[in-house]
């Protein structure tokens, strides 16, 4: 006869016995997710769902910050030791992460074959000190759109130089119910609105001895002009009240004549406003060209206790079918080869004219304290485009402040 008591110890001791020897023990990768859009959540979770139907042994922990708040979670997250193992970031934060030893080198994970994947350009971003402290996740380059339904009922043609776009400006602001100009002034890449401006005025964000450019007569001068269109009602009322998603939401709701914008809004307004009929053009000029590109960056965390499995994890997140739904899906443009070799990217309108920009782009210039320096120029616009001060004043005193952020 079977002693029952003996059967239930045989397969507890079984059942002991395979979970120490790991299984049914579960890995766990903590993944903090930068909020794109409605659709990120959503992708990075079915992207993590097929990885552990493969890996079941490694669960995937997805939890999406959006892109306002996300900086100050991980600085908390990292202050109290609970950071994640990897995370989305701004590819500007990488030098201050990577020189306070939160950013983990991923040179000794890359394979050769992985690394050649990507578009060179950029990897560059994520070099610091000669190493690889993260992997480009997604790119972008700016550009600017106009509805042209209401430069047609205007009678003027989309601009391309900062005098034309002053000059159609004033005529398309005698329509009713419209404004010729959304210009940003609240929360994140509010400096970025004035960097475009700056840029193509022949500025730049430092000067070649590293000293802040904002003080130069282009700073100067590009202040000076977004001040005026919003004296004269050339803007929407207000800038600084308003933040890029609703500039982009005023556009979309045929509002506004003339925004500056990247590819993200395209899938958005193709779901939300088929019917907008809008052309993308390279940003006006004043003597140079430029657009500003952008990359976010993928970075493992060095505290990490997980990650053989966090970067087994990557090298499945990046195959090919998975990085063209989420670049197509988002719209941005691809940061690896062969998705940059599909049709979509090689022979759409609308990404051709972000992307036909990438010859002269300029990025955020990879400094310390980057966050703090961006914060002081973007309270000195604000103040600027309230009267607060003026452009010379504002402008002078934040680079004198910037100056001394940087020790020079």
């Amino acid at each position: 006869m079977t002693n029952p008591f003996r059967t239930s110890t045989a397969a507890l001791a079984l059942g002991l016995g395979m979970l120490a020897s790991g299984a049914y023990a579960e890995t766990v990768v903590d993944f903090t997710v930068a909020e794109y859009s409605s659709k990120t959540g959503p992708y990075f979770q079915k992207v993590a769902d097929d990885f552990t139907a493969a890996n079941p042994d490694i669960k995937i922990n997805i939890e999406v910050v959006p892109w306002d708040t996300l900086l100050q979670r991980l600085t908390t997250d990292v202050a109290g030791g609970n950071a994640p193992d990897i995370s989305i970031i701004g590819t500007r934060w990488l030098l201050d992460f990577a020189s306070q030893g939160v950013a983990e080198p991923v040179d000794g994970y890359l394979t050769p074959e992985f690394k050649d994947s990507f578009i060179g350009t950029f990897m560059n971003p994520g070099i610091i000190d000669g190493k690889m402290m993260g992997l480009p996740v997604a790119a972008s380059a700016r550009a600017m759109m106009v509805n042209m339904d209401i430069y047609d009922k205007a009678g003027v043609a989309p601009p391309t130089t900062w005098d034309e776009l002053y000059a159609a400006s004033k005529k398309i602001a005698e329509l009713p119910d419209v404004y010729a100009f959304g210009l940003q002034g609240k929360e994140i890449e509010t400096d970025a609105y004035f960097y475009y401006n700056l840029w193509t005025h022949g500025g730049d964000i430092l000067n070649a001895d590293g000293t802040s450019g904002l003080d130069s007569e282009a700073a100067i001068t590009s202040a000076k002009l977004y001040k005026q269109m919003i004296d004269e009602g050339l803007t929407q009322p207000s800038p600084t009240n308003y933040t890029r998603e609703d500039v982009f939401n005023m556009f979309k709701q045929g509002q506004l004549a003339t925004i500056f914008t990247f590819p993200m809004l395209i899938p958005q307004i193709k779901e939300e406003a088929p019917n907008l009929h809008y052309k993308i053009l390279p940003f006006p000029e004043a003597g140079a060209k430029a657009t500003y590109g952008v990359t976010d960056t993928l970075m493992m965390f060095s505290d990490s206790d997980v990650k053989e499995a966090a970067w087994k994890f990557i090298e499945f997140a990046y195959q090919d079918k998975y990085r063209e739904e989420f670049d197509l899906g988002e719209g941005f443009l691809p940061v690896t080869k062969n998705v940059a070799a599909l049709d979509h990217f090689t022979s759409d309108p609308d990404v051709a004219g972000f992307a036909a920009g990438l010859p002269y782009a300029k990025f955020a210039p990879v400094i310390a304290n980057w966050e703090e320096i961006a914060d002081v120029t973007v309270r000195t616009l604000q103040q600027i485009y309230l009267g607060d001060v003026t452009p010379e004043d504002g402008l002078k005193a934040a680079a004198a402040e910037i100056n001394k952020i940087r020790g020079l």
